[in-house]
This record gives structure tokens, C-alpha cells and sequence, in this order.
């Protein structure tokens, strides 16, 4: 049997080719702490204990699949975001660090406000209205998602945390149903907006295990959504209520001429931890 300290070598070794160091190194430590049940400290202080058979062949399947470059998140079937851990599929889209910026942006806004009435467009996991219902005082929050199995996904999440999410199966680009207008304090939107001639520039293990649905938009219309959910802000948020996007870090400065010129008395680019245009917010 091996020990934890030679299993970790083995995963590391064993995924080199597809991630290199450091990454192989944080997701052998991922793969141990799932695997095992352990944290970070009881892998260190442990280093010489035994892995048992079953475990064992747990890890070599989980190698097997990062070696073909399937991401970690759908291998292990979870991904952390804002302090809950989610369950994750090919289905949904795996939360990003820039999304937990949008989150924690929108909290520190509305920290201390109670009622909140709040919608997420394009929920995909369901990670922003749950993290969202874990953190502030919400009388209502909905997830509108198009995927069936995205929205599965997200219910299995509402489920498992205990949170109170409303979901909403509906194209963005028809009517919404089920919301009065100028009820909501809140909006957010992580919608598709990497352009299909981006592609070229995305690494395998996005382009060929995460849906396409959640990620892509035109060439030749990159702010389909955006223009979109700005429509809907105007008809659903209430005077004053915000509007959150995560955006394509070309298109600032036009996602905040569109929130203007749909009536928000102001709007701003927010740049993330790495000086990039990732957020628009407006009010109205």
C-alpha cells in the first residue's frame, strides 16, 4: 500500500503533461482531500499513513480522467465558490474566481439591507443566487436558466445547502414570466461572452468538457445578452435597484453606454483582482 506522500507524488507525476507544476501539485492536494476526507493540515501531518485499496483505485480513476484533460471540478463533482460547495457537472459552467468577486461586490452593497427581492440571469449552477441567499437577508431570489440540465443541477445544489432559490426555466429572449415589474432590489448576470473566434485562444479542458451554451456568444454580436438583461432590468428592478455583470473584458466601456442609454441614472466598469475590466455594474 502506498503511503498519502508517494500517492501524491503519483498523481502529480501522473498529470504532468496536461497540467503542469504548480497546478498538478494543487490538484493532487484536491484529489487527496476529497478522496480521503481529510484537510489540508491532517495531508501534512500525515504524510506516512497508508492509503486503503478502495481509495487507491478511487484516485487511479480520477487520474485517468485528468490526464485526458477533463477538469478537476467535474472529476471530483464539486467545486468550492463563496464558502459553499457545490455539486458540478458537464452541464453547468465550473464557477470562476471573477464570479465570487461579482458575489462578494454585490454583498458588500447590500450588507444590512433586509427583504431583498433578487433575480440571477443565466444561473447555470446556480452558484450567484446561492451564494447570494447564503450572505444577505432576501425575501425572494430567483435562478432563470434555459438548460434543463443546468437547472438540475442548480435544484440538486438549492437542495443539499438548504437555500430557498425560486427557479426559472425561461429564454432570456422571450418574455419573463412569474416577476412583477419594479419588484426586484437586485439583478446579476454571468451571461455567455467569450466570442466564437476566441476560441482558438482557450485551453482543451474548457473547450472540449464545458458547455458551449454557457460559454459562447456570435462574433458578430458579443452583446446580445447584455443588451438583453438591460431591457429587463429597466422593466423589473425597482427605482434605485442594481444591475451586476460579469462581462468580456473588451466590452466595458459598451456595457456601461447600454445601461445609460436603457435609463440607469449611473453605471461603472469594475476591474477584478488582475486590473481587468470584469464587472458592470448600474443602478437605476
Amino acid at each position: 500500500m502506498a503511503t498519502i506522500l508517494q500517492t501524491a507524488r503519483y498523481i502529480r507525476e501522473s498529470i504532468q503533461h496536461a497540467y503542469p507544476e504548480p497546478e498538478a501539485g494543487a490538484i493532487a492536494q484536491l484529489v487527496l482531500e476529497h478522496v480521503l476526507q481529510k484537510n489540508r493540515m491532517q495531508l501534512s501531518l500525515g504524510q506516512q499513513e497508508e492509503v486503503n485499496e478502495e481509495q487507491e483505485t478511487q484516485i487511479k480513476q480520477a487520474v485517468e480522467r485528468l490526464q485526458k484533460q477533463e477538469p478537476v471540478q467535474y472529476v471530483l463533482g464539486t467545486a468550492h465558490f463563496y464558502g459553499l460547495d457545490l455539486q458540478v457537472d458537464e452541464r453547468v459552467l465550473i464557477p470562476r474566481p471573477e464570479t465570487e468577486e461579482l458575489v462578494d461586490l454585490v454583498v458588500r452593497e447590500h450588507q444590512g439591507h433586509s427583504n431583498l427581492q433578487v433575480l440571477d440571469i443565466c444561473t447555470g449552477s446556480g452558484c450567484i443566487p446561492l451564494a447570494l441567499a447564503a450572505n444577505l437577508q432576501v425575501r425572494q431570489v430567483y435562478g432563470l436558466e434555459l438548460s434543463e440540465g443546468a437547472l438540475k443541477v442548480a435544484r440538486a445544489n438549492a437542495r443539499q445547502l438548504k437555500l430557498p432559490v425560486a427557479w426559472l426555466q425561461q429564454d432570456v429572449f422571450e418574455p419573463l414570466l412569474g416577476i412583477a415589474s419594479h419588484s426586484l432590489d437586485i439583478i446579476t448576470s454571468n451571461p455567455p461572452y467569450v466570442k466564437e473566434q476566441e476560441k482558438a485562444l482557450m485551453r482543451t479542458n474548457v473547450l472540449e468538457f464545458e458547455p458551449h451554451l454557457a460559454l459562447f456568444v456570435p462574433d458578430e454580436d458579443p452583446l446580445k445578452y447584455y443588451r438583453r438583461i438591460t431591457e429587463i432590468g429597466a422593466e423589473l428592478l425597482k427605482t434605485g435597484g442594481r444591475l451586476y455583470f460579469e462581462i468580456n473584458e473588451q466590452y466595458g466601456e459598451e456595457v456601461r453606454a447600454l445601461l445609460l442609454q436603457a435609463g440607469f441614472k449611473q453605471a461603472q466598469v469594475v476591474q477584478d483582482l488582475f486590473g481587468k475590466d470584469r464587472i458592470v455594474r448600474g443602478e437605476l
